[in-house]
């Protein structure tokens, strides 16, 4: 029988080839020079072999996510000049989508692409930095909050000093707002979805459980057959591509944009504390800027795919449906009922405290100096867009 690889079998791996990676050019220059010694040829210096950093996603091989995380393996190859080999896998490579936190901590994947709401099961904080009630601020507005209002050193102190972990995690791409789903029929009042079996994930779970639906939490991949076999009645996943991909429009026809039950998110990069921190310190700025860098290829690729795939899902006959404000308002009064309850956490209300703070003076400027938008469309492009 083969045996399984414990985590420090796997750390001792992984500390042999760093020492590689950083002593290997000097042995060779050595060895050069000693050769030189006897026989005068030519100095070579060889390149060491690259560093294979092994990275699962949370994502299925098929899902458009997949190419947002090829778009960080490909920049950091580059920057790194051939010094990291990313090995890209989909999730159930090595470990379950919901595991890749487990899976970095314990040195099994050197990155995870993945997001925070997925270990939600182990705190419930985890959702904060995801799918959290952000006050009216926007994705953008959050990940913001993230680099410039505190955000990431709550991050550290939650998954470093609260829970113990192995881990330095860093956050990109401000995804658009997820939808509220797939549903067979129409849902225009609170009181059409109350009892249905619904899969979100997160607080958001917490919220619409508490508005009447019951809830079930699942990864991208078990969704439509969930919802072939009736453990299922509705559904959202993120956005218009990912859904597409996985056939959602082939088990529902009424797909409802805008809601706040996950009004921000972006992606999660988990990075084994042990492998970063023994890199050499321009290979984890490259690593950590990568991020950054992808972060603008994703939006780019999003805004493209999202926008052209919501209009092939029109013409296969999905319709297109704005979420109602009686159930947005609704959603904004389960949230208020909520966070209370969040808040006697004192790790949690610290955390709601800095991003109440946060949308409340940038999200005003925001706001403030947006023009309208919908009146411009509107002028350009008029009666196409019905809200």
């Amino acid at each position: 029988m083969k045996k399984i690889p414990t985590p420090e079998d796997v750390k001792s791996k992984q500390v042999s080839r760093r020492s590689f990676l950083t002593k290997g050019a000097t042995g060779v220059v050595a060895g050069g020079a000693a050769a030189s010694g006897l026989f005068a040829a030519p100095a070579v210096h060889a390149q060491p072999a690259p560093l294979v950093v092994k990275m699962q996603t949370s994502w299925p091989s098929s899902d458009i996510w997949m190419t947002f995380a090829k778009q960080y393996a490909d920049r950091v190859e580059a920057m790194s000049g051939g010094r990291l080999k990313v090995d890209l896998l989909p999730a159930g490579a090595v470990i379950g989508a919901f595991q890749v936190l487990d899976g970095v901590n314990d040195g099994v994947i050197d990155i995870a692409h993945s997001v925070p709401v997925y270990w939600y099961g182990k705190n419930k904080a985890a959702s904060l930095f995801g799918t959290g009630p952000v006050f009216g601020g926007s994705a953008t507005t959050m990940l913001s909050w993230f680099y410039a209002g505190g955000g990431e050193e709550f991050y550290r102190e939650l998954t470093q000093d609260v829970m113990g972990l192995n881990v330095i995690g860093l956050l990109g791409f401000p995804m658009p707002a997820q939808p509220f789903g797939w549903f067979k029929g129409q849902v225009n009042s609170v009181a059409d979805i109350q009892g249905f079996k619904y899969r979100t994930v997160g607080l958001a779970a917490d919220l619409l459980q508490s508005m009447g639906m019951s809830v079930a939490q699942l990864p991208g991949g078990e969704i439509v057959p969930a919802m072939e076999r009736g453990v299922i009645d509705a559904f959202e996943f993120n956005n218009p591509s990912s859904d597409m991909r996985f056939g959602a429009q082939d088990v529902a026809k009424n797909y409802y944009l805008s809601s706040y039950h996950q009004a921000s998110e972006s992606f999660e990069f988990i990075f084994n504390r042990d492998f970063y921190e023994d890199l050499e310190p321009d290979l984890q700025a490259i690593l950590r800027y990568g991020v950054e860098a992808a972060s603008t290829s994703n939006t780019a690729l999003a805004m493209d795919n999202y926008s052209s795939d919501l209009q092939k899902l029109a013409d296969e006959g999905v319709t297109i449906h704005r979420t109602s404000k009686e159930i947005l308002a609704a959603q904004l009064e389960a949230w208020d009922k909520l966070i209370p309850q969040l808040e006697e956490d004192p790790f949690m209300k610290k955390v709601l405290d800095s991003q109440r703070a946060w949308v409340e003076r940038v999200t005003y400027y925001e706001l403030m100096n947006s023009p309208d938008y919908q009146l411009a469309y509107d002028h350009y492009f008029p009666g196409k867009l019905k809200l």
